[in-house]
């Protein structure tokens, strides 16, 4: 499977778009409605009982989004704009000419403008710190962290921000991470936020879910479809995609098979809360 490392140690999202966007990848788009679903109160019915105001004292609930790299995620949901839009923006002429500063502050006033009524404060992980660094810079991320909590405990700052979280999103890491960095995250925490994870199908996502279950959370996978994730970028990248979804159980016909790596949506929830609702339920009321 092609890596693409190197667009994420760049100070800025334009190379991210360039290379993702020559290859049709859409997972934030599809992400996109439905993180926003989960987080009304239809979807997520239970937020009644976490203030978002933070004015009794506790912090406003939150998103932390693993695997954040430049904060597209926070974009997406908090801003009226389209991941289409965002690539013509950091692919534009204008754009090109910029240094990363004076892109950055043209960002800042581009989402400034978007801003939707009904954002939401989102903290961003992931280990490359240059992404990091500029989805805070750009005001994207409300707080972000450069932490690899494969190989460490979270810092104390990175466990006290993220007590407020109510939704988890993951759309691009899940075949790197382990149910590690969910329970370092989520150890002692009395109110366990959901985590809403889209899975490539070339992998398994059974070690966070069984990880997940230590700690009373129950994980379902949306059977009733599929998201396209981009095309391949080669012929053995499409034959290594058809053959691990294949020796997993799964049909690549109409997807892998004509093109494209296809992502599952995963969500982990509270068991009671899981049991009271099947994700059917969620998705269809949110």
């Amino acid at each position: 499977m092609t890596r693409f490392d190197d667009i994420y140690s760049r100070p800025d999202p334009r190379s991210y778009f360039g290379a993702l966007g020559a290859l049709g990848y859409q997972t934030p788009h599809h992400a996109q409605s439905v993180f926003r679903s989960l987080l009304t109160p239809a979807g997520f019915p239970e937020a009644s009982k976490h203030p978002t105001d933070g004015k009794d004292g506790r912090p406003p609930a939150t998103v932390l989004d693993i695997c954040c790299s430049y904060g597209i995620n926070a974009a997406l949901l908090n801003h009226h704009v389209t991941l289409r839009e965002l690539h013509d923006h950091y692919t534009s002429p204008r754009a090109a000419r910029l240094t990363t500063a004076e892109l950055i502050e043209w960002d800042r006033t581009y989402y400034a403008q978007r801003r939707r009524p009904d954002a939401v404060p989102v903290i961003g992980l992931d280990i490359a710190a240059p992404a990091v660094a500029y989805g805070r810079a750009a005001g994207l991320l409300d707080d972000g962290y450069a932490e690899d909590l494969e190989a460490a405990s979270p810092s104390p700052a990175l466990y006290r921000a993220t007590r407020g979280t109510r939704l988890i999103t993951v759309t691009g890491g899940a075949s790197f991470l382990s149910a590690r960095t969910f329970r370092l995250l989520l150890e002692g925490r009395r109110e366990k936020p959901w985590v809403a994870a889209f899975v490539l199908r070339t992998g398994s996502y059974r070690d966070i879910a069984d990880g997940l279950a230590l700690l009373d959370m129950t994980t379902e996978k949306d059977t009733s479809r599929t998201y396209p994730q981009r095309r391949f970028t080669d012929a053995d990248e499409q034959l290594y995609a058809i053959t691990a979804v294949s020796a997993a159980g799964d049909d690549p016909h109409g997807k892998e098979a004509d093109g494209h790596f296809h992502t599952a949506l995963h969500l982990t929830r509270p068991a009671a809360q899981a049991a009271a609702r099947p994700l059917h339920t969620v998705l269809q009321d949110g």
